[in-house]
């Protein structure tokens, strides 16, 4: 049966899921078959498996950190928000409908079964399992019915990590009073603190450090510099949404819609470096891009609404007819279409049919029957400005609600307006570079000034950068004593 060892932290957004995948891969590049686990996930980036099934996509993350591939055992249980009190509930890579939170608070410890198995069965195939736990072990209304941190910790008998994140301030009070809320044997499996995007010289922190040791009784295994990676981020606490970049010579605008999801199909556009990938929420912000992206969201008809509401869709049809290219990726592409129809009330919007941005002549219906596979083949069909996707190869997944019965290729157009319901569809090699070169010829710029990008070696370069970095910070002999229950 493998060793575990297990990330904690004192609020989200800490950095649980890059320090889990650091350690993946540490303990990969040591020569250990290692894989990432986290039995309750809450997150709108979602990755279909190779065998259709859903899981959160910082499992996946810590997945290719480890070298394997991502398997719906690592995250059996997926909540995806839909409203601000509910959730979808999704169960071993498929859902199991919609629930409210207090539905399902009453209902998880249902799940410990599903999660006892899943991380079983992979224990059983692995030298070591890194668990990441969610929010913070120290919410003391919640402590009962806790199956992600402290109680999956007692669940599986792991040592725990502490982390605390200095860059929002105040990291002494975090993790001090993390472990002053812990119940006495939770404190005892702390093992270590870490000290997570630290700024600046260590020596001016050592007297803190000292007395923090001497008031929680645990060591700090570490303190990790802030790590200016580029790593998939996870949901809207990315610092992706906040960055205001300056326009360049292709510029492409995405909407940041209100329940954006796999916002990580735009990611590859990223490493040109003379284009710009801006994030919009009105449409003051829009400018006259080069290309706008509509990505994929939980809740289509609900953010077509919103764009409707502050002027966005009026702005995108504005630019369409003025021939700007508009590519929709999943619920994106649903608004683009002429009607979305919800008999079923499936999206939880209330609402049976809306007109959509009617730019190109699809019309969407939802029912319960949700599509979750991965995709593969050769793009075809396509006319315009991107006719020279034509030809090329792509693979990515599919997960949506919804049907469009005019559907026939894996990405179809209506003269500048562009829809498909593939996610990561530019990842694949040359697909993203047909595009840019696109863009670039359109408006008479050079292709080569914009940098050819291999999003794979580029993602091994940025995980082998993170390991490096978290080995250099962490307290390595510590680290396997903890592992080897010797700490």
């Amino acid at each position: 049966m493998a060793k575990n060892i297990m990330i904690q932290g004192t609020m989200s957004n800490v950095g649980k899921s890059l320090l889990c995948a650091a350690l993946c891969r540490i303990f990969r590049q040591d020569g250990y078959r290692v894989a990432p686990f986290k039995s309750q996930n809450m997150a709108l980036n979602s990755f279909i498996t190779r065998d259709g099934f859903e899981m959160g996509r910082a499992q996946v993350v810590q997945a290719e950190a480890a070298g394997i591939e991502p398997d719906v055992r690592m995250n059996p249980i997926l909540l995806k928000p839909t409203t601000d009190v509910g959730s979808q509930v999704i169960v071993n890579g498929k859902s199991v409908g919609n629930m409210n939170a207090m539905a399902y608070y009453r209902k998880k410890r249902e799940f410990i079964p599903v999660i006892m198995e899943a991380y079983n069965s992979l224990a059983s195939e692995n030298d070591i399992i890194v668990i990441e736990g969610a929010g913070s072990p120290a919410e003391i209304n919640l402590k009962n019915e806790d199956i992600v941190n402290m109680g999956l910790a007692d669940m599986v008998d792991a040592p725990v990590l502490l982390a605390g994140d200095i860059d929002r301030g105040g990291v002494f009070a975090q993790l001090y009073g993390t472990i002053a809320l812990l119940e006495a044997h939770e404190r005892e499996r702390v093992k270590g603190l870490v000290i997570n995007k630290f700024r600046g010289d260590r020596a001016i922190l050592e007297p803190g450090i000292k007395m923090l040791e001497n008031l929680c009784g645990v060591p700090v295994a570490g303190v990790v510099p802030y790590l200016h990676l580029d790593i998939d981020d996870e949901d809207s606490l990315t610092e992706r949404f906040g960055s205001n970049s300056i326009r360049k010579s292709i510029d492409i605008a995405v909407i940041r819609l209100p329940r954006i999801s796999n916002f990580t199909d735009f990611s590859p556009f990223e490493h040109y470096q003379n284009v710009s990938l801006r994030y919009v929420s009105s449409y003051q912000e829009l400018h006259d891009p080069d290309l706008i992206f509509i990505p994929g969201t939980k809740s289509t008809i609900a953010d077509l609404l919103w764009m409707r509401e502050n002027g966005l869709e009026s702005a995108v049809k504005k630019t369409a007819s003025n021939g700007t290219p508009v590519f929709g990726i999943c619920g994106g592409y649903q608004m683009l279409g002429k009607k979305i129809m919800d008999p079923d009330h499936t999206e939880s919007a209330g609402i049976t049919e809306c007109d959509g941005l009617a730019l190109l002549p699809d019309r969407t219906i939802f029912h319960s029957d949700k599509t979750q596979t991965q995709s593969s083949g050769i793009i075809s069909g396509i006319s315009g400005v991107f006719r020279n996707m034509n030809g090329m190869h792509f693979s990515g997944y599919e997960i949506h609600m919804g049907q469009n019965a005019d559907r026939h290729q894996p990405v179809v157009n209506s003269g500048n307006v562009y829809g498909t319901y593939i996610h990561g569809i530019f990842d694949e090699p040359g697909v993203s570079d047909a595009v840019i070169k696109s863009l670039c010829e359109r408006k008479g710029v050079s292709f080569d000034s914009a940098n050819h990008f291999d999003l794979y070696s580029y993602k091994q370069v940025q995980y082998d950068l993170l390991a490096q970095k978290v080995r250099e910070s962490l307290d390595s002999d510590l680290l396997y004593q903890i592992l080897d229950r010797k700490s």
